[in-house]
């Protein structure tokens, strides 16, 4: 009998062709033992000749809402997985376990799962496993900061894929928390949330307010993890961000910046959170360049 208590992956689903591309819909990567499958879709460019680059992309949403199966309304319009594709990189669009379901590490224990899955598979869909990138927005800009710069063997998870490495070679983070025991004193002039609340977006994610439990906050925290040899990172961050403040990307660079890290800051002059009223095709493409010259692709 199988062992019920394991976590289950399976092998990758047919490739589908659509025009210029091939899609695998709904990998399983992982189950953890109580909990909702992990799907993961794929889209690859077509007629590549050879292996590509892949980017996981990492939705937002508080660590409460979200889903990669869905393109919000305000990002469509500028069809990033279809500029990723032209410059030469896969997408993969990970599943990851909502705040209400886990409390962290398990959203990112599952998303090095899906690092590691995708590398396991490499060869049969047609990536390459020595040029991985991870690239997310808001909530899950800190969760792709974190798969970036976290190391701890402690904080890989059993989730899924457990051998292998779950590193990454590039990063761009769209206005992601960096440190949650400072967004409240981050926090825009006209922001009306309170980051330390009991029942805040952060307080949630660590199972704890933020405010009473330093420990479980830091381990949250992508500067807890800052280190020299960094993957190149884009950080790009609304100077008008009345969700996230904008001081919360220019602390991460800083950081890394002292750690002798790669890192590039692009602060957007009036723009909030998700570009509100600036160009964001200019910064889907700026993001997709540095991902593109990050991976060689």
């Amino acid at each position: 009998m199988a062992d019920a208590g394991r976590d289950r992956f399976g092998a990758p689903p047919a490739g589908e062709r659509r025009g210029d591309r091939i899609e695998y819909r709904d990998a399983f990567v992982a189950q953890e033992q109580g909990y909702r499958p992990l799907l993961l879709d794929l889209i690859v460019p077509a007629d590549a000749g050879g292996p590509v680059p892949v980017v996981l992309w990492i939705h937002g949403g508080g660590w409460l809402n979200g889903s990669p199966k869905v393109t919000p309304d305000w990002l469509a319009g500028e069809d990033h997985v279809g500029r990723a594709l032209a410059a030469g990189l896969a997408v993969a669009l990970p599943a990851y376990r909502l705040s209400r379901e886990a409390a962290f590490p398990a959203p990112l224990h599952d998303l090095k799962s899906a690092v590691r899955y995708l590398r396991f598979h490499a060869a049969e869909l047609g990536i390459d496993p020595a040029r991985v990138g991870v690239w997310g927005e808001s909530a899950g800009g800190l969760l792709a900061s974190l798969v970036a710069l976290v190391t701890d063997p402690a904080l890989e998870g059993t989730v899924g894929v457990t051998d292998g490495d779950s590193s990454v070679q590039a990063a761009v983070i769209w206005y992601g928390p960096s440190e949650l025991a400072t967004m409240r004193a981050h926090q825009h002039p006209r922001a009306t949330g309170d980051h330390d609340a009991d029942d805040s977006p952060e307080s949630l994610l660590i199972g704890a307010p933020v405010t009473r439990s330093p420990e479980r906050a830091a381990a949250a925290s992508p500067v807890t993890y800052v280190r020299a040899d960094a993957p190149p990172m884009l950080l790009l961050h609304g100077e008008e961000d009345v969700v996230v403040g904008y001081r919360q990307s220019v602390a991460l660079a800083d950081r890394l910046r002292a750690a002798g890290a790669r890192v590039e800051l692009g602060l957007v002059p009036g723009a909030d959170h998700l570009f509100g009223g600036a160009d964001l095709g200019a910064q889907v493409r700026r993001s997709v360049a540095f991902l593109r010259d990050a991976l060689r692709a």
